[in-house]
């Protein structure tokens, strides 16, 4: 790839959006071009694919279908938005990726690390990130800075078991990859956190 692909992670309510606004701020303040995308979404069908997924009305979906959905619309986002923006050499930032699945699907659905990895092969042989951004924040804080659970999100209602289980394997995810992984300590506020990230990205050399 000739461009850079950030990635960025983190629990329910961490205050990714938050964040990425803030860097777009940044990024347009310094003339510093980029592509901002999101997960599941960014084209006209991954969008679909992510209000089905998202639909509090679906309760009885099983957990590998979920996964495959994820990896259907992460597929249709890299073949038509981030391929050709890394080959025309592109600053792409996604909020949410691949960890995403390793941390809500293999981990706290417990389809496992290794049925994450087969269904975005894919993804993982051409396409992995250069950095992805976690912002490290414990799910009872976020959700408590959040303001509760969205009652129309079906991920947010599935309990606070899951999301603590979602948070372990983000942990786990920024040992075994921690040559991309960065931790950003998301407990202070927005602008502190803000500053951390782009501390972190001129230390990269991505800004």
């Amino acid at each position: 790839m000739k461009g850079k692909f950030i990635t960025f992670e983190g629990c329910e309510g961490v205050g990714k959006s938050r964040q990425i606004h803030l860097l777009e701020e940044y990024l347009k303040a310094n003339k510093i071009e980029y592509f901002l995308t999101r997960e599941p979404g960014g084209t006209g069908v991954s969008e679909q694919i992510r209000s089905v997924i998202l639909d509090g009305k679906n309760v009885d979906m099983c957990d590998g279908c979920e996964a495959l959905l994820y990896a259907a619309a992460r597929v249709q986002l890299l073949e038509k938005e981030i391929k050709p923006r890394l080959d025309r050499g592109e600053l792409v930032l996604c909020d949410r990726y691949i960890d995403s699945s390793f941390a809500y699907q293999g981990y706290a659905r417990g389809l496992g690390v290794d049925f994450v990895e087969k269904i975005n092969s894919y993804a993982i042989e051409n396409f992995m990130p250069d950095y992805t951004l976690f912002l490290d924040l414990p799910p009872e804080q976020a959700f408590l800075r959040k303001g509760g659970v969205d009652k129309n999100d079906r991920l947010e209602l599935s309990g606070m078991e899951f999301h603590n289980k979602v948070y372990g394997g983000y942990v786990e995810l920024s040992k075994r990859y921690s040559d991309r992984f960065i931790v950003i300590d998301a407990s202070g506020e927005k602008e502190q956190t803000h500053q951390k990230i782009i501390t972190a990205l001129k230390q990269k050399g991505i800004i």
